[in-house]
């Protein structure tokens, strides 16, 4: 397989004194689909601030395609989707959707938006200004922006919260889709049922740290399920 996103030895600090993130290293191969969980604290945002350059890398090296991760090249082939649902609320979602493909340089296709939209329940909103959407209206557009741009790797921040059920299966097999054509996602959630039926692995931070990175299988072979992988190490006296 080939390394889409290299991490190696990432460390980062707010003050200078206590470590977010402590020497934090895995990778995320092509055409696959990690689960990144952890408590809140833990270091998982602090983590995709440095991937995106949101944050100046203070140690380690962070890659892209073989690209720096500050490069231009690392960043057109990267997508983030925030946990917020911060979005431009004075444009329509064709507009912001025009914006981000100008940004990736891709020739949106706004029939399959609108299509994808109605995919969403949100038939006939395609041309509605952002600020008429309610939250879950926000979070499924950010979602069908990422299925649009397409690029080789989308981080997802908690996006999926908020969303109905539907929506949520149909984001699934978006998702499954977007793997089989080589594609990889970087899926951040507490919604540990989702791992176990999308992520091909898990990496799972605490106090900064990775304490497992492992095929999702073999966690829920050796506890029971995620949940329990999660909940053993917190409940533990080692921690």
């Amino acid at each position: 397989m080939t390394t889409l996103l290299d991490v190696k030895n990432v460390s980062y600090s707010y003050d200078g004194i206590v470590n977010v993130l402590a020497d934090v290293s895995f990778s995320v191969d092509e055409g696959a689909i990690v689960g990144l969980v952890g408590p809140n604290g833990s270091g998982k945002s602090t983590l995709i601030k440095n991937i995106f350059d949101l944050v100046r890398l203070q140690s380690g090296s962070l890659r892209i395609g073989g690209h720096r991760h500050a490069s231009s090249k690392a960043k057109s082939l990267g997508m983030y989707l925030s946990s917020n649902d911060y979005l431009p609320e004075f444009l329509t979602a064709r507009e912001y959707i025009s914006l981000m493909g100008n940004l990736f340089q891709v020739d949106v296709d706004h029939s399959e938006g609108r299509e994808l939209f109605r995919r969403y329940s949100m038939e006939g909103r395609y041309d509605n200004l952002i600020e008429d959407y309610s939250h879950g209206m926000r979070k499924k557009t950010q979602l069908v922006s990422a299925l649009l741009m397409r690029r080789p790797l989308t981080v997802i921040d908690e996006t999926l919260n908020g969303i109905d059920l539907e929506a949520l299966h149909l984001s699934e097999r978006e998702f499954r889709r977007m793997r089989g054509e080589g594609r990889s996602i970087l899926l951040c959630t507490h919604d540990f049922p989702v791992l176990e039926r999308l992520a091909d692995r898990i990496v799972f931070l605490d106090l900064g740290q990775v304490v497992y990175d492992a095929p999702t299988q073999d966690l829920i072979d050796e506890h029971g399920s995620v949940a329990a992988m999660v909940f053993d190490h917190l409940g533990s006296d080692e921690r």
